[in-house]
């Protein structure tokens, strides 16, 4: 059974919410509060948060960014009245998973909370495409298990986004993504209108391992197609 926390305060919604997720086979938990919510995601585990952003106390915003800054990857479904492109895109680059406007269908709602299912099961099923263990390509060390970055020893903080792009590109050296294969593979979206988030990602990556920014020696433009690790070094265990 899928544990769900439902984190808003209008409460004809959170029942609404409640009843279709339960019909889904879902077991719903409330929080009406930010800071009740934030602690709820982080003491317990859940296959999915339903986070509003405007909530009385803490908005979505500052608790996407504050749960993903503990490295906890529960997928996040953001519902709010904002509709502006500029607020979808924070909720996303923050570590959003989808991002719902109100008022909304609660059959669309349905349908994004089941994609949101078949992404993590399909994410959990592709980590035995790649390499198991850790590796080092040049002066960079990649732990997949630990979700740790080195560079020449150093550690290098990474947001949760910025690590499953490294590790996407690194872990499949010399293959070219383009974005919207990266949007798809990193962020679990298969329409158009946001492989500016990829380029802003790549080049927030870029600028922690990168050298010299101006002549990048790790991630590669792959020119007409999109980006790619490079395949000069061999991967070191």
């Amino acid at each position: 059974m899928k544990k769900v926390l439902i984190i808003e305060d209008d409460i004809h919604l959170v029942e609404l919410l409640y009843i279709h997720l339960t019909d889904l086979g879902c077991q719903p938990s409330i929080a009406q509060l930010g800071k009740e919510g934030l602690q709820k995601m982080i003491q317990d585990s859940y296959d999915l948060v339903v986070l509003d952003i405007m909530l009385p106390d803490l908005n979505g915003f500052d608790i996407c960014k504050q749960i993903r800054s503990h490295d906890i990857r529960i997928p996040i479904l953001m519902l709010s009245a904002k509709s502006e492109e500029i607020d979808k895109v924070l909720g996303l680059e923050l570590g959003a998973d989808d991002y719902l406007t109100k008022p909304f269908s609660i059959r669309e709602f349905i349908a994004r909370v089941k994609a949101i299912f078949r992404r993590s099961e399909s994410q959990t099923l592709s980590l035995q495409e790649v390499p198991a263990g850790a590796f080092t390509l040049g002066d960079v060390y990649i732990d997949p298990h630990k979700r740790k970055v080195l560079l020449k020893g150093k550690v290098v903080e990474l947001t949760p986004k910025e690590f499953d792009l490294l590790w996407l590109l690194a872990s499949h050296a010399g293959y070219s993504y383009s974005r919207k294969d990266i949007l798809r593979l990193v962020w679990g979206y298969e329409f158009d209108g946001y492989e500016h988030t990829v380029t802003a990602h790549i080049n927030r990556l870029r600028s922690k391992i990168e050298p010299l920014l101006s002549a990048p020696a790790y991630i590669l433009t792959s020119w007409a197609v999109g980006y790619r690790f490079t395949d000069a070094f061999s991967p070191q265990p």
